[in-house]
């Protein structure tokens, strides 16, 4: 069964996540675009350290091992700082919907770096047709228009090695092996993440004087600072502690759904009936890749499963071969 910590991870990161694509296309009318990520994570380290000082003992905050050290610079160089600088610098480019898809490919890319990197993941062929129906799902529910997935090369382009970076990171992260709470290897990488960005935004010639202050730019900043910053970040990567980066990863599947529905509730978009089959689609894909670790029997009322749904689809005792992604338990450590 999945744990209840886990599916909180998903839900916030996946949500939190998900509103990202919003507010930063909001945003960049205000601030440039690595002035507004350096600027981001200025706010969430503050933050971030300031909780884990307090939440944290002293043994607990400081990296001992070589180990920690790697995760660390994975966190802030990768996961966090280049993949954010290059997904903001490639929204100036393209839509939300297409950057959503972009960033969908997360999941197909992180078994490929786990099967090199990491002896304990491995993705099974039922898991690739999982990740294949979320993958077409995601599709379904954004129903992008052909012209403008046509358009916008340098952008989608621009995304796509952002999300190399993000499932590299998140792979690396695993391997690293370290035993720094998540917390605590977030709270370090943050000031990495944002001396990246400060560096990329300076060499890139953007300037302060060409932000636009504004109530909307503040809530921008504050959004992906504080939500889709400190508390995304705390979510996430103490999910790919406890579930493992292919699994965490999963997250990006869910996150043009959030969109979605964020775009119908905040800016007036309808969903249409195609959306409506991509949310189904992804459903059944993440039925294949969970039905190994997860009772559906044990979700439903006994009178609708009994004599109904076969044993193959709902037994949770499957060995680890016949599971969408074979993996060893592992000693990490997210709190």
């Amino acid at each position: 069964m999945v744990s209840r910590r886990t599916a909180v991870f998903f839900a916030l990161s996946s949500l939190f996540f998900g509103g990202t694509f919003v507010a930063a296309k909001a945003g960049l009318a205000y601030f440039p675009p690595l002035l507004f990520v350096a600027l981001r994570f200025d706010i969430a380290a503050v933050v971030m350290l300031a909780y884990v000082g307090l939440t944290s003992s002293r043994s607990e905050l400081l990296p001992r091992t070589r180990g920690d050290v790697g995760a660390i610079l994975a966190t802030g160089v990768l996961a966090i700082g280049l993949t954010n600088a290059l997904l903001f610098v490639g929204q100036q480019y393209v839509t939300s919907a297409v950057a959503s898809i972009v960033y969908s490919l997360n999941p197909i890319m992180t078994p490929v770096f786990a099967a090199f990197l990491l002896s304990d993941e491995r993705l099974s062929p039922r898991g690739g047709a999982g990740m294949g129906l979320g993958l077409l799902g995601v599709g379904l529910v954004v129903s992008p228009d052909p012209a403008n997935l046509l358009g916008g090369a340098v952008g989608k382009g621009i995304l796509f090695v952002g999300a190399i970076a993000a499932a590299l990171g998140a792979v690396l992260i695993r391997r690293a092996d370290s035993d720094l709470p998540s917390t605590v290897r977030v709270a370090w990488g943050l000031p990495f993440a944002a001396a990246l960005s400060h560096l990329l935004a300076w060499s890139s010639g953007e300037s302060a004087a060409a932000i636009t202050w504004s109530t909307e730019a503040i809530l921008a900043l504050g959004y992906v600072s504080i939500f889709a910053g400190v508390i995304a970040y705390i979510a996430y990567f103490g999910l790919i502690d406890t579930a493992g980066a292919i699994r965490a990863n999963l997250i990006f599947y869910v996150v043009p759904v959030v969109s979605t529905l964020g775009g119908w509730a905040l800016l007036g978009e309808t969903i249409d009936a195609l959306a409506i089959a991509g949310f189904l689609t992804i459903f059944a894909g993440f039925a294949v890749l969970g039905s190994a670790s997860i009772d559906v029997r044990s979700l439903l009322p006994s009178a609708l499963t009994d004599g109904i749904l076969p044993d193959a689809i709902t037994d949770a005792s499957l060995p680890d071969d016949e599971s969408g992604v074979r993996e060893e338990p592992r000693g990490y450590r997210s709190d």
